[in-house]
C-alpha cells in the first residue's frame, strides 16, 4: 500500500440499543443519515486506532491522517469544555472585579475568599468528582452505558455529604484566617464574603459529577450555552446586589452562589430531557447507595491529587498575607492569580479533553489511539499557553487596571508578570498530563508526586526566598514555579514510559470490578 491509502471503516462497531445490549454493525450498513454524534465519534475512534496500527503506510502520511482524525475528535470536546470552565471561572473573576471597585480592602477580601477559602472547597469537590470522570470515561468507551448514571448519582451523594463538612470551614473562616496570620480587617471582610459562598459548596457537589457525566459522552456544547446564560444572569444580578441594593461583599458572593445553581439546574434539565442521555441516564436508582464506602475511597484518592494542586497557589496567597504591606502584595498576587486562573481554565478544558479521550480509548481497547491523543492534546495546549504568555508580557503595565486603579498596584503586577508568563507556559502542559492521569486512574501516584514537588520542594523554597532572602511575593512565586517544573518533568517522563496495552487491561479490570446491575426506582 502507498501513502494514498484510503482509510475506510470496515470494522464492526458495538452500538448500544435501548434494551441495554449491543449490536454489531459496519459502517457500510449504517446509513449516514441515521448516524448519531455518538456513532460517528465511535467510528472515528476505531478509524484512528486502525490508522495508527497500519505499519504498511509510511510514517509521515500515517501520522498526518491520524492527526486529522484526532483533531476532529478533540475539536468537539476541548473547545466547548475550555469554554465551560472559562465561563465558570469568569463568574468568580467578575465578582472579584465588582468587589475591587468597592475599594482595596474589598479586593483583598474577595481575593482571599475566592483564592483562599473557596479554592479549598473547589479542590476537594473537583478532586472527588474526578473519580466519576475516570469511571464514566472508561465505561463509555467500553459501551457500558447504563453504569454512567449510577456513577453520577453515587458521586453526587458523596460530594453532598462532603459539602456538609466543608461548610463548617466557611462558617469559622474568620478565626481560621486570624490563626493563619491575616489581619483583623482583612479576615473580617473575607469572612463576610465567604458566608455568601456557602450555597456554592452544594452547587459544586451537583455540578462536578454532572459535568464529568456529560463530558465522558463528549456532550459539552449544552453546558457551554447554559454557562453563557448563567454569566449574563451573574453580571446583571451582581450589579443590582452590590450597587443598587447595597449588599456589598456579601451580596457579591451570594449572587455568585446563585449563578452556580443556575448552571446546575440547567444541566440537569438537559440530562432529563435529552435524547443523547437516554441510554446513560435511566432515572434515580437505589444502586447509587450501594458500595458507597468503596466509591468514597476511590474518590478520596482523586481528591488528594487535585486538592494538592488546587491548594498550592492558595498557600501562595496566604503566605503573601504575611508579608510587609500585605494589601499591595495580596492585590498584585490576586490579579496575577486571577489571570493565571483564567488561562488555567483553558488548560482545564484540555485536561477534560485528555481525560475523556484517554478514558474512552482505554475503555474501547485502543492503546495506540490513547497514546496518540496524549501527544496531540498536550501539544495544542502548550502552543496556546505560549501565545497567551507573550500577550501577558506585552500588556504587563496595563493589565491591572481591569481590576483596580492605582499606579502602585500596576507596577507590582508588571514586576510579577515575567514569573506569571513562565507559570502560564508550565500550565499549558501540567494540567493536561493530570487529565491523562485521571483518564488512566493514576490519581494515587500523582498525589505522591504532588506532595514531593509542591510541599517538600515548592512551598519551602518559596518561603525561604520570600522571607529569609526578602524577595517578597516574587520569591514566594519563584519557589512555587520550581515545584511545578519538577512535577511537570516527572509527569512527562512517566507518561512517556507508559505501557498503553497494559493500561487497556487495567481499565477493563476496573470496569469489571465496578459494574453493577442497576434498578431504576421507576421500575420497582
Amino acid at each position: 500500500m502507498g501513502s494514498k491509502q484510503n482509510y475506510e471503516i470496515n470494522q464492526p462497531l458495538l452500538l448500544s440499543n435501548n434494551g441495554g445490549g449491543s449490536s454489531a454493525i459496519t459502517a457500510a450498513e449504517s446509513p449516514k443519515a441515521a448516524k448519531t454524534v455518538e456513532e460517528r465519534q465511535y467510528e472515528l475512534s476505531v478509524e484512528l486506532e486502525r490508522v495508527l496500527s497500519d505499519t504498511s503506510v509510511p510514517l509521515v502520511p500515517r501520522l498526518t491522517a491520524a492527526t486529522w482524525i484526532e483533531f476532529k475528535l478533540l475539536f468537539r470536546l476541548a473547545a466547548p469544555a475550555a469554554a465551560v470552565y472559562l465561563i465558570n471561572y469568569v463568574m468568580s473573576m467578575f465578582t472579584q472585579i465588582f468587589s475591587g471597585h468597592l475599594g482595596n480592602l474589598e479586593l483583598a477580601a474577595a481575593s482571599l475568599g475566592n483564592n483562599g477559602i473557596q479554592t479549598f472547597a473547589y479542590g476537594i469537590m473537583l478532586g472527588m468528582g474526578s473519580a466519576v470522570e475516570t469511571l464514566c470515561g472508561q465505561a463509555y468507551g467500553a459501551q457500558k452505558l447504563d453504569m454512567l448514571g449510577i456513577y453520577l448519582q453515587r458521586s453526587t451523594i458523596l460530594l453532598t455529604l462532603t459539602g456538609i463538612v466543608i461548610m463548617f470551614v466557611y462558617i469559622f473562616s474568620k478565626p481560621i484566617l486570624l490563626l493563619l496570620g491575616q489581619s483583623e480587617a482583612i479576615a473580617a471582610a473575607a469572612a463576610l464574603f465567604t458566608y455568601g459562598l456557602i450555597p456554592q459548596i452544594f452547587a459544586y457537589a451537583a455540578n462536578f459529577p454532572i459535568q464529568k457525566f456529560l463530558q465522558a459522552q463528549s456532550i459539552v456544547a449544552p453546558s457551554t450555552y447554559i454557562s453563557a446564560g448563567a454569566i449574563v444572569f451573574h453580571v446583571l444580578f451582581s450589579w443590582l446586589a452590590i450597587y443598587k441594593v447595597g449588599l456589598g461583599l456579601f451580596g457579591a458572593s451570594l449572587v455568585l452562589s446563585l449563578s452556580w445553581w443556575v448552571v446546575v439546574v440547567g444541566q440537569f434539565i438537559y440530562i432529563l430531557y435529552s435524547d443523547r442521555t437516554k441510554d446513560t441516564w435511566r432515572g434515580f436508582s437505589v444502586e447509587a447507595f450501594h458500595g458507597l464506602w468503596s466509591f468514597f475511597k476511590l474518590s478520596a484518592a482523586s481528591a488528594v491529587m487535585l486538592c494538592l494542586e488546587a491548594w498550592y497557589f492558595q498557600i501562595l496567597v496566604l503566605l503573601a498575607g504575611m508579608l510587609p504591606d500585605p494589601k499591595i502584595a495580596l492585590d498584585s498576587l490576586s490579579i496575577c492569580i486571577t489571570i493565571l486562573g483564567w488561562v488555567f481554565m483553558i488548560a482545564v478544558g484540555f485536561n477534560a479533553a485528555a481525560s475523556v479521550r484517554v478514558g474512552n480509548e482505554l475503555g474501547a481497547g485502543h492503546p495506540r489511539a490513547a497514546a496518540f491523543s496524549v501527544v496531540i492534546v498536550t501539544t495544542m495546549s502548550f502552543i496556546i499557553a505560549v501565545i497567551i504568555s507573550l500577550v501577558v508580557l506585552a500588556l504587563r503595565y496595563k493589565i491591572s487596571y481591569i481590576f483596580t486603579e492605582g499606579e502602585v498596584v500596576s507596577n507590582a503586577v508588571a514586576d510579577m508578570c515575567p514569573l506569571l508568563a513562565i507559570t502560564l507556559v508550565l500550565n499549558g502542559i501540567q494540567p493536561v498530563l493530570s487529565g491523562v492521569a485521571v483518564g488512566c486512574g493514576w490519581q494515587a501516584f500523582v498525589a505522591y508526586v504532588n506532595v514531593g514537588c509542591y510541599y517538600i520542594v515548592g512551598i519551602p523554597t518559596g518561603a525561604l526566598l520570600g522571607f529569609y532572602f526578602k524577595l517578597g511575593a516574587k520569591g514566594i512565586w519563584s519557589g512555587m514555579i520550581g515545584g511545578t517544573l519538577m512535577q511537570t518533568i516527572i509527569l512527562i517522563w512517566f507518561t512517556y514510559r507508559t505501557d498503553w496495552k497494559k493500561e487497556v487491561d487495567i481499565a477493563q479490570s476496573r470496569l469489571d470490578t465496578w459494574e453493577d446491575k442497576p434498578k431504576s426506582l421507576s421500575n420497582e
